[in-house]
């Protein structure tokens, strides 16, 4: 049996620019190597007048991030697996890039190859 561990974070009052794409994928990136990952692909949106989605597809699932610049809020979502691939250690790397002044995480398991009785 496999166990996942996926964390949700909602970060509130960030001091980085949540409308910097190319700043928000460096982060996602950096958070994604950190923690031994390889990137597949990158998706980026911006959203008008503000806002950014960055997700990184990775060969060991995904990250991504939504912003709310006007309300200095950024949604963080980290679902790595993998022998060894600690999700915390991405989101420590993304805590430090997005600076914010409060954060709630939510840490959910993922079982893989258990029974459905």
């Amino acid at each position: 049996m496999l166990r996942i561990t996926q964390l949700l974070v909602d970060l509130y009052g960030c001091q980085a620019d949540l409308d910097d794409e190319g700043f928000l994928l460096d982060a996602l990136e950096r958070a994604s190597e950190a923690v031994g990952s390889t990137i597949m692909r990158r998706i980026t949106q911006r959203f008008s007048p503000v806002g950014v989605t960055v997700i990184l597809i990775l060969a060991e699932t995904h990250v991504s991030v939504h912003t709310w610049p006007e309300h200095g809020y950024a949604a963080v979502d980290i679902f790595i697996c993998g022998e060894g691939k600690d999700p915390n250690v991405a989101w420590e790397v993304v805590r430090e890039a997005l600076r914010p002044e409060s954060f709630k995480t939510k840490e959910i398991t993922r079982t893989i190859g258990e029974s459905r009785k």
